[in-house]
């Protein structure tokens, strides 16, 4: 049998890249560069394209769902919104049950601009596919999928 100090020892030894939690955000990070840059050269933010999307899926959402969803901490989401309003891309409205929380929905503005950033998504996409193959692609979504379920 192994004795503790060695099982710590060799964990500590370790390096980085052998962590999941790592891999994850380095993958996380080189892909929403990639992205981020597609669309910053249509002047959007890859964040802007991702409430855009979510407002097309399901129109009128809370603050809370919609930071949720979007992957984002509310202080930034406000920042966010409130600069796409500016843009006229989303808007707001007061809760119809409780006049102090705000509904977000998207605009006319706002489905014309998501619809050519989901050209580019997919484009992107494509070829995320494309450089690990189909079935390879599938099982990283599968797996990714079962691991956000299993750690929710």
């Amino acid at each position: 049998m192994e004795p503790m100090n060695s099982r710590l020892t060799m964990a500590r030894a370790r390096p980085i890249n052998e962590y999941l939690a790592y891999l994850l955000a380095q993958a996380d990070r080189q892909i929403h560069r990639q992205l981020d840059a597609e669309f910053r050269a249509e002047g959007v933010p890859v964040e802007h394209w991702r409430i855009l999307k979510l407002l097309v899926e399901k129109n009128g959402r809370s603050m809370g769902e919609l930071a949720e969803a979007a992957l984002l901490n509310h202080p930034t989401l406000t920042k966010i919104i409130d600069k796409m309003i500016s843009q006229a891309l989303v808007y707001r409205r007061p809760y119809r049950n409780d006049r102090r929380r705000v509904m977000i929905f998207i605009s006319e503005h706002g489905r014309a601009l998501n619809e050519k950033l989901n050209r580019l998504a997919s484009t992107h996409q494509a070829g995320l596919v494309e450089s690990c193959g189909n079935e390879a692609a599938e099982a990283l979504r599968h797996l990714l999928e079962g691991l956000i379920q299993r750690t929710a």
